[in-house]
C-alpha cells in the first residue's frame, strides 16, 4: 500500500460539527436540504449543492456542479475551511455507543486500484460514477474519503494508539450521537513504512468514489501537457481501518408483492425452500438463517450450508435470493428489480414491519449480517458481492478532512 500524507482542508476546531455532514450518497436531496437547514457552513452544500437550488433542479445539471464549486470556494474564502500547513497523515477515530474504531487517513494511488493492490467487492453504476467524477474535477477536490480495511497490523495500532493519546485536533459531533475525532501524525515515516509491507486492502464502503477518483485522474492526466505519476490528482483520499474494528450491519429485504400468491400460497413455497419455524426472532441468531415478516407475523427461515458453493453463492443474501426472490417471487436481477427494495440494518426491524403492516411492501426479510472475512475473500477471488450486502456503521463524516488538487 502506498499511503502519502497531504496537506488537508479542515474546519477550524470551534466549528467542526457545524461544517461535518453525512455522506453524500446516505440522503436524498429532500434529506440533504432538511440536514443542512439554518448550517449555512454544512457541508451537504458543496457535496450536495442541488439543495440550495429551485426545488426539482436535476441534481447532474451543470449549475449543481457550479454552485458546489463556488460554495467550495466561499467555504475557504471566509474560514469554515482552513488550510492545514505541512503535509501529514491523520488519525480518525469514530465512536458511536459502545462502538468504536480508529483508523489512519491518508492519500491512496489511482494506480493501486487499478494494480488490484486496492480490492472491490462491489459493482458500480455509470450514473454515479459519472456524478462524482464531474464534482471531483469541478470541484478540484476529494470531498469525502473511501472507508478502506486491511488486514490488522499490530505495529500500526500501537503507533496510531500513542497518536490518540495526544490532543486532538477537531472533534466534531454528529446529529447521530456519533463522536468523530481527528489527530495529526506530524512525522508520518513509520506508518508509510508499515503500510508498504500491507500487501493488499479492501473498499469497505465508497465503490463510486473511489472509481470516480481514477476516472478523474485519467481525465485531468489527459489534459496535463506534462503529467507526472506523483501528481495530486493522482492520489485520493482514503480512511484505512483494521479489520477486527468495523461493524457490518445487515441489509435487509422488502417486497412489494407475492408475485400473485396469496399469502398462505406462498407460505407454503417457502417451507418447499427452507426449514420455517412460526412465530421466529425478528432478527436471525446466526448465520444460514433468515426472519420473514408475513401477514402480521415472523417466521423464521434456515438452510444448511449450500454444497461446494463459491465465496459469493454462499453467502444468506444469495441463498434467498437464488431459493426465494428469484424462483417464487420472480426477481430476477435485484439490481433492476422495482418490485424489491433495501433497508439498512440501521433503521432495525421495526422499519420492516412498518411497511409491511402499511402495505408498502407484502412481505420483508430480516438478514445476518455479512462478516469482513466474507468480504475479503470474495474480493480476493475477483468475485463481486450481490447488491445492498453490507451496510457499515457508523458512517464516515465529510468535512471534516478535503484533499485538493
Amino acid at each position: 500500500m502506498r499511503v502519502a500524507p497531504f496537506s488537508a482542508l479542515h474546519p477550524p476546531p470551534g466549528l467542526a460539527s457545524e461544517v461535518a455532514a453525512v455522506p453524500y450518497d446516505v440522503v436524498d436531496t429532500a434529506e440533504a436540504t432538511a440536514l443542512a437547514a439554518g448550517k449555512p457552513r454544512c457541508f451537504l452544500r458543496i457535496s450536495r449543492a442541488e439543495l440550495e437550488l429551485p426545488e426539482g433542479t436535476d441534481p447532474h445539471s451543470d449549475g449543481v456542479y457550479e454552485r458546489a464549486a463556488a460554495n467550495f470556494a466561499r467555504f475557504q474564502r471566509e474560514g469554515a475551511l482552513v488550510r492545514e500547513p505541512h503535509a501529514c497523515l491523520y488519525v480518525y477515530r469514530i465512536t458511536k455507543g459502545d462502538h468504536a474504531q480508529t483508523g489512519v487517513v491518508g492519500c491512496c494511488h489511482v494506480g493501486d486500484y487499478a494494480g488490484n493492490v486496492i480490492r472491490r467487492h462491489e459493482k458500480t453504476r455509470a450514473d454515479k460514477e459519472n456524478d462524482r467524477t464531474r464534482h471531483m474535477v469541478t470541484v478540484r477536490a476529494h470531498t469525502g474519503p473511501v472507508f478502506l480495511t486491511y488486514r490488522d497490523v499490530p505495529a500500526i495500532d500501537r503507533i496510531v494508539a500513542e497518536v490518540t493519546e495526544q490532543v486532538a485536533m477537531l472533534q466534531a459531533d454528529g446529529e447521530d450521537g456519533s463522536q468523530h475525532t481527528i489527530w495529526k501524525v506530524t512525522d508520518p515515516t513509520m506508518l508509510q513504512a508499515l503500510f508498504a509491507a500491507v500487501p493488499v486492502s479492501y473498499i469497505a464502503d465508497g465503490h463510486h468514489r473511489a472509481a470516480a477518483a481514477v476516472r478523474a485522474a485519467s481525465a485531468l492526466r489527459a489534459a496535463s501537457a506534462r503529467p507526472r505519476d506523483d501528481d495530486d490528482y493522482n492520489w485520493f483520499m482514503a480512511v484505512l481501518f483494521p479489520a477486527d474494528q468495523l461493524r457490518i450491519l445487515p441489509y435487509n429485504r422488502c417486497v412489494k408483492d407475492l408475485n400473485g400468491l396469496t399469502p398462505a400460497a406462498f407460505l407454503a413455497r417457502v417451507r418447499q425452500a427452507f426449514r420455517v419455524t412460526d412465530g421466529a426472532p425478528s432478527a436471525p441468531a446466526g448465520a444460514r438463517q433468515a426472519a420473514m415478516y408475513l401477514a402480521g407475523r415472523w417466521y423464521g427461515l434456515a438452510w444448511d450450508a449450500p454444497q461446494g458453493a463459491d465465496p459469493v453463492s454462499g453467502l444468506d443474501v444469495s441463498v434467498l435470493q437464488d431459493r426465494l426472490l428469484a424462483p417464487i417471487l420472480g426477481i430476477d436481477d435485484p439490481r433492476t428489480n422495482a418490485r424489491i427494495e433495501f433497508v439498512g440494518g440501521i433503521r432495525g426491524t421495526d422499519a420492516l414491519v412498518k411497511r409491511v403492516d402499511s402495505g408498502a411492501s407484502a412481505a420483508a426479510f430480516a438478514m445476518y449480517p455479512v462478516t469482513v472475512t466474507d468480504m475479503m475473500a470474495i474480493a480476493d477471488a475477483g468475485q463481486i458481492m450481490p447488491p445492498k450486502s453490507t451496510w457499515f456503521e457508523p458512517k464516515l463524516r465529510s468535512g471534516l478532512l478535503v484533499h485538493t488538487f
